[in-house]
């Protein structure tokens, strides 16, 4: 049986990344069948619309999708589309794995930790407004059934990938209440889990800790914002945004990409690197148990980074997106 997916090529690079993944992963033996849609609402649309309804049709349709960068204005400009597709398709659970990558330089050995990030509240409810003119005010929004959804989510993750750690993440000691019912959320949840090892961290130190000695850390369960501070931290220690997997993960649908930025300095010239979105298309994969596939990909991935011949510029090496590309190909063979 074969699955449908979503495929939203993007912005920037994402074109070219995501035609890569496509092609790497329709010669892995995966049964998929794509339908190819772009997110962002149209000029033409109706004013005020951010989102192409059409892919949210599709994606819920699906059920899951594949899903290349889209850039976000800074200070001023539309919303978030990244945001704008996590809160619509309520994908709640944000899955960033972090690992050392065969060949990739980096300071840091044996990085093995697994991000979860509640995706649809804290400080990203985007609830801002101007109380008088110099003074903004920006709404931190933390409730218990989100908190607790997450928490589930985590510790399941943990139990079935057979994690034993969990740290939350948190500043429950200037923000109490809001942190604070997140930690006591979460508490309820741990009890169930007694065979998981669950311990606290203030964010600061956390962060601290990750750059000291990251190989202390298993899963990480914490909040959105520190979830997405935290995450790219983490991707720092193994080389960058652009050797990591991401994926969102609702009840309902789920949304793998790449979270590195659109690189409008080198769209179109082809220098493009596609293993963020090729790792996330692994996790994908595996979401669609179509996990001999996603092993294939997997192994072909680590042996031309170990090989070294055929690696992107980004990462040492020079050749570009198509070289990159055929080569993860001939290493399914």
């Amino acid at each position: 049986m074969s699955h449908k997916v979503t495929l939203i090529p993007g912005e920037g690079i994402g074109p070219e990344v995501a035609a890569a993944a496509q092609r790497v992963i329709d010669a892995s033996g995966a049964k998929l069948e794509w339908e190819e849609i772009h997110a962002r609402a149209s000029e033409g649309s109706e004013k005020g619309q951010l989102l192409n309804k059409a892919v949210i049709e599709s994606v819920k349709r699906n059920r899951v999708a594949l899903k290349g960068p889209m850039a976000t204005a800074i200070a001023g400009g539309p919303p978030s589309v990244n945001v704008a597709l996590r809160k619509t398709l309520d994908l709640y659970a944000n899955l960033r794995p972090v690992k050392n990558v065969p060949g990739v330089q980096s300071r840091f050995e044996n990085v093995d930790v697994v991000l979860v990030r509640e995706n649809t509240e804290d400080l990203y409810s985007g609830l801002e407004h101007e109380v008088v003119p110099g003074v903004v005010e920006s709404l931190k929004i933390i409730t218990e059934k989100a908190s607790t959804r997450i928490a589930h989510f985590a510790f399941e993750y943990a139990k079935r990938h057979g994690r034993k750690k969990i740290h939350a993440i948190h500043k429950a000691n200037i923000m109490k209440l809001s942190d604070g019912l997140f930690l006591k959320s979460i508490r309820a949840v741990a009890e169930k889990y007694p065979d998981i090892e669950y311990k606290e961290l203030i964010v600061d130190n956390a962060c601290m800790q990750m750059v000291l000695k990251p190989e202390q850390y298993d899963v990480l369960l914490l909040p959105n914002l520190y979830g997405d501070v935290m995450s790219d931290l983490a991707a720092g220690l193994v080389g960058g945004l652009g050797v990591v997997p991401s994926g969102n993960i609702g009840d309902q649908a789920a949304m793998f990409e790449a979270v590195h930025g659109t690189a409008p300095d080198i769209a179109g010239k082809g220098l493009a690197n596609p293993t963020a979105l090729l790792m996330s298309s692994v996790m994908m994969l595996d979401h669609l148990n179509e996990s001999s596939a996603a092993r294939r990909i997997q192994a072909a991935l680590e042996k031309v980074y170990r090989e070294a011949k055929h690696t992107t510029h980004d990462v040492g090496g020079k050749a570009g997106t198509a070289e990159f590309t055929d080569a993860v190909i001939s290493a399914l063979d």
